[in-house]
């Protein structure tokens, strides 16, 4: 008998990769074809929020409102997750005070969570700023939170620390991905099932899940770890089957810049004067409550369904037409090619563009027509009255 083996443990490795990897393609050009439609869903839901709080004053309606109001926000920025994980967006970076993050999900814990679990955050008096992009940041700690929910089905209790850490070089020379300075670190823990040690070294591979089919995608923790790492972090996790799961995260500290106190956003709405907006977008939803917004704050509102809609309008009354706020996802004529329709029939004409997409190239195709303002979907009544007060305060 003659007998020819061969290892092809490599090559199905390879397959495996090779077969995740087209996935995550799949995934990142599925995010991109729907991210434009939930935001163009969620646009309107944002604006009439805004007036609907100008027309109630019961108490028990503007909480209501609220509540609306967080859940839209946080399916616009979910998103924006999706599409920073399967298609690698940047984020805007800024700096972070951590207290308000934890302070967001101890609320989100109380108000949403099953009753029979406790929620604790322990922070030290003193902790460091970082830089990171605040949407990101959230929707860590929501997911491990989540994930947390889940393996207490009984209840339990889900802690939430922060702390300063020191690495030294020994500490760094034994933790992957860790460098010697200060970090803030944060963490964790629950008190559920804990995780087999057969799959700890699986949970951040991407469509990994220990859930029951229909309750987890496996792209929960795998978007931690790459949000993480893409903020030059790194994380740590400790699980016992019984008694619980720590997940610890560690973010580069920063000096706390002059000035780094959160500013609170004024909560007046810019005012127009009688000026006459032209709003294009294929989305009638979208084009109703943004007309409806508008006129509620002192503007005149012309519409259009396209940009062929749109230049015949304009047309009619450029004299009269203050700024044109398009989208610049449309079909017919989508939006560059009705900004450059208008400038050619006005060299000085102002546009505002929008797209319910953040990675598409819409901004920086705007930007080189000499579009300056550019708002990314959903908006709220508060961005597009900013913007609009912006743009017709400038000199032509």
């Amino acid at each position: 008998m003659l007998a020819i083996n061969s290892d092809i443990t490599e090559k199905k490795k390879m397959e495996q990769q090779f077969l995740r990897a087209q996935r995550m393609e799949s995934i990142g050009t599925l995010a991109g074809g729907i991210a434009h439609d939930l935001n163009n869903v969620l646009a309107p839901i944002l604006m009439s929020i805004d007036l609907l709080r100008m027309t109630s004053r019961d108490a028990r309606a503007l909480a209501v409102l609220s509540t609306i109001e967080t859940s839209a926000k946080r399916g616009a920025d979910m998103v924006k997750q999706i599409l920073s994980f399967a298609r690698g967006v940047e984020g805007e970076r800024m700096v972070i005070n951590i207290r308000h993050i934890i302070q967001d999900m101890q609320h989100l814990v109380h108000d949403t969570f099953p009753k029979e679990i406790v929620f604790r955050a322990e922070l030290d008096r003193e902790l460091p700023f970082f830089s990171g992009d605040h949407t990101q940041v959230h929707q860590v700690l929501l997911n491990l939170c989540v994930n947390a929910r889940d393996a207490m089905p009984k209840g339990g209790t889900l802690t939430v620390t922060a702390t300063t850490l020191l690495v030294d070089d020994s500490y760094a020379g034994m933790t992957p991905g860790s460098m010697s300075g200060r970090y803030l670190k944060i963490k964790v823990t629950d008190t559920g099932t804990g995780i087999p040690p057969e799959v700890l070294d699986k949970i951040f591979d991407p469509f990994f899940t220990t859930k029951e089919h229909g309750k987890g995608t496996g792209l929960g923790l795998s978007t931690v770890l790459s949000i993480i790492k893409s903020h030059g972090g790194f994380l740590n996790v400790y699980s016992e089957p019984g008694n619980g799961t720590t997940f610890s995260i560690c973010f580069p500290a920063m000096d706390a810049p002059e000035g780094a106190t959160a500013r609170v956003q004024e909560d007046t709405h810019p005012r127009g004067n009688d000026e006459l907006i032209l709003i294009v977008d294929d989305e009638a939803a979208v084009r109703t409550i943004t007309q409806q917004t508008l006129e509620t704050y002192g503007y005149r509102v012309m519409v259009a369904a396209d940009g062929t809609e749109a230049v015949a309008l304009y047309s009619m009354h450029r004299t009269g037409i203050a700024a044109v706020v398009t989208d610049m996802m449309m079909p017919v004529m989508g939006g560059q090619a009705t900004i450059q329709v208008l400038q050619r029939l006005n060299p000085a004409v102002k546009v505002i563009a929008a797209s319910g997409l953040s990675n598409d190239g819409s901004s920086a195709r705007a930007t080189a027509m000499g579009v300056k303002h550019f708002l990314p979907k959903p908006f709220t009544a508060q961005t597009i009255l900013t913007a609009l007060r912006q743009v017709l305060s400038e000199r032509s």
